[in-house]
């Protein structure tokens, strides 16, 4: 399997004001394709290097599970936001939001307040598990990929995804990223 890190599906400068270019020199030039730099000389020339990228973050462990699933993580997170982005969800993640969260306000307020709350590194997820939808969090390199939860939403709450446009206000980012970035089309895209 050849692996590479995933063009980004805009350019670096298509999310300002909402997240810099600068921003994404950091987090796409060094943290995104330094993973994969990490994961490609982990797996080279052993039996791993021939499995898919969501074989090998469900079947292996340290540095290999580490890296994989932040190449993942990451992958995931730029789709999951788009220039224009933002607002309220249509279509069928509409309904299931509302179905789900009791209203988009009800969902807006736990993806705050979980993504927020998320201690240290980690990750907000919208997940779909047996057709219902929830908001959950996973810390440093963890994804809804080891378990039965399907991946429909992620945003990152690492510190280098935010600190340089937010410095420390990681809620602040949450809520432009809901109003402005989250790419419901994606969201779509991936509904079972």
């Amino acid at each position: 399997m050849i692996f590479e890190v995933e063009a980004l599906p805009y350019s670096k400068d298509a999310l300002a004001p909402a997240i810099s270019e600068e921003t994404l020199n950091y987090h796409y030039d060094k943290h995104h394709q330094g993973y994969m730099k990490k994961l490609k000389a982990a797996i080279e020339g052993t039996p791993t290097a021939d499995k898919d990228l969501e074989e090998i973050i469900r079947t292996s462990e340290g540095g290999v599970f580490n890296n994989a699933a932040q190449v993942f993580n990451h992958t995931f997170f730029w789709k999951s936001m788009k220039p224009g982005g933002g607002g309220a969800p249509t279509g069928d993640i509409a309904d299931a939001i509302n179905r789900d969260f009791g209203s988009f306000d009800k969902f807006k307020e736990e993806w705050v307040q979980k993504a927020s709350s998320q201690f240290g590194s980690g990750w907000g997820w919208l997940v779909q598990d047996e057709g219902k939808l929830s908001i959950v969090t996973t810390s440093n390199a963890g994804t809804p990929l080891t378990t039965h939860a399907k991946p429909i939403l992620t945003i990152d709450v690492w510190e280098h995804a935010y600190y340089i446009d937010y410095r420390n206000d990681r809620g602040g980012f949450i809520k432009v990223w809901l109003d402005k970035l989250v790419n419901w089309d994606f969201a779509n895209a991936n509904l079972g």
